[in-house]
């Protein structure tokens, strides 16, 4: 079994280069579909839920060609099956979006419900409501594969009952070629969101209003094949801003969107670390004590969820104390077993966590229990006095390019126990 090792105390400096989002790409590659055409796709980051998506569209009869490390041609053409099993979907809760996207192709989809990251209950109602209101019938069958089928799509309002990131790209993917105008409401406003909205437009679709409350999509017959390029991933900016202000470090990290960031970067001024932006990077100067600070996760703008584990491990060295309340997920808080192992004095009650700042953490054997978890036991890692080894970084491939040469580049005493070639995660298409 591959661990990272890490042997912690140096503070980072240097300069970073993000990658380009996971939670884009995981929505564009499956949009492809909707072109039946051929589409260049730039800024993929190589992370092991790109490979498992790329798998997906060549069982699917796709073909798919690296032009370089982080450039794609995906030619849909050919695609005539709109069935996933469990053996690829399991891999990735965001296998979930070719539901959407066969839908919108064929007006058929069968998908085997997906896997990825657990916390908690994570419904797809949501989804099946909207699909439902698009005219599509959905089923599930004994083996828990999901069925959707309509005559024809028709454009219709959805009135989601809550924000959700997914069934918002899943609805979207839907809709473009639906008859008549289709209006989501309460739209999820994340970036990535946006990102997508601007793909499909690119390929000739007619979306209004991505990134804010509602979305209008009017249906269109037909798209094309286009050339775009991802946006950089803002949780993979904000897990080394935070790793930068948590080693006390001297950071610049680039190829960022400093909008995508603000909220991140507000809690790290209150926690008193320096933080400068330029207009594509930022510059991150930690103090030898960050100060304590409350924060409460909520959807884009707000506090993202997907970075409340890494500044928990920021707040566990503060000086005072803190709380997070977590408003997005449930049990989101399994991480913070691992962190109590290296020495965090942290409760947990319900969806609130209390943390006491310590003058350090120590290194530890630890897990990563999901993606984002598996993000801040490499935080703690770096933080901590000694050695720690960090189990089931699977997790961690699935969404941080190359993230040991990139952190051994700021000066981290890391890398990967049983890989000889000490490569990371790698694109691999064939």
């Amino acid at each position: 079994m591959e661990k990272i090792i890490i042997n912690g105390g140096n503070a980072l400096h240097g300069e970073v280069e993000i990658s380009g989002a996971k939670n884009a790409v995981v929505a564009i590659i499956p949009a492809t579909l909707l072109a039946q055409d051929v589409c260049r796709i730039e800024n993929i980051p190589s992370i092991s839920d790109v490979n498992v998506m790329i798998k997906i569209l060549q069982q699917l009869g796709a073909e798919i060609k690296m032009i370089n490390k982080n450039t794609l041609e995906i030619d849909t053409r050919h695609v005539l099956s709109d069935t996933i099993g469990h053996e690829m979907s399991k891999q990735m809760r965001a296998s979930y979006y070719f539901i959407g996207a066969l839908l919108g192709r064929f007006n058929h989809a069968r998908v085997a419900m997906p896997g990825g990251c657990s916390f908690g209950v994570r419904p797809i109602d949501q989804h099946i409501k909207g699909f439902e209101a698009l005219g599509a019938d959905i089923s599930i069958d004994k083996t828990g594969v999901l069925n959707a089928h309509a005559d024809k799509l028709l454009g219709n309002s959805i009135n989601f009952d809550v924000v959700s990131v997914g069934a918002t790209i899943n609805l979207m993917l839907a809709a473009v070629k639906a008859r008549g105008l289709t209006i989501i409401e309460p739209a999820a406003k994340e970036p990535h969101i946006v990102d997508l909205a601007n793909f499909l437009n690119s390929m000739g679709a007619d979306i209004r209003g991505a990134g804010t409350d509602t979305i209008k999509i009017r249906g269109v017959e037909k798209l094309h094949g286009c050339e775009y390029a991802i946006i950089p991933d803002q949780i993979e900016a904000g897990t080394y801003m935070v790793a930068a202000a948590a080693t006390n470090g001297d950071v610049l990290i680039k190829n960022v969107i400093p909008k995508h960031l603000e909220s991140i970067s507000a809690k790290l001024l209150e926690c008193g670390v320096l933080v400068e932006e330029f207009d594509d990077s930022v510059h991150i100067k930690g103090i030898r004590r960050p100060n304590h600070c409350n924060v409460k996760t909520m959807p884009h703008p707000g506090f993202p969820t997907d970075m409340q584990p890494q500044l928990a491990v920021l707040l566990s060295i503060a000086n005072g104390n803190s709380m997070i309340s977590e408003s997005v997920w449930d049990n989101r808080f399994r991480y913070i077993e691992q962190l109590l192992r290296m020495g965090a004095k942290i409760s947990v009650d319900g969806k609130s966590a209390f943390i006491e700042g310590t003058d350090s953490l120590h290194g530890a054997p630890v897990r990563a229990d999901d993606l984002r978890a598996g993000a801040a036991m490499v935080i703690a890692g770096l933080v901590a006095e000694g050695t720690t080894e960090i189990e089931e970084i699977y997790h961690i491939k699935r969404g941080y390019d190359h993230i040991i040469e990139k952190f051994q580049s700021l000066g981290a005493d890391i890398y990967l126990r049983d890989d000889p070639d000490n490569r990371g995660t790698v694109l691999e298409v064939g």
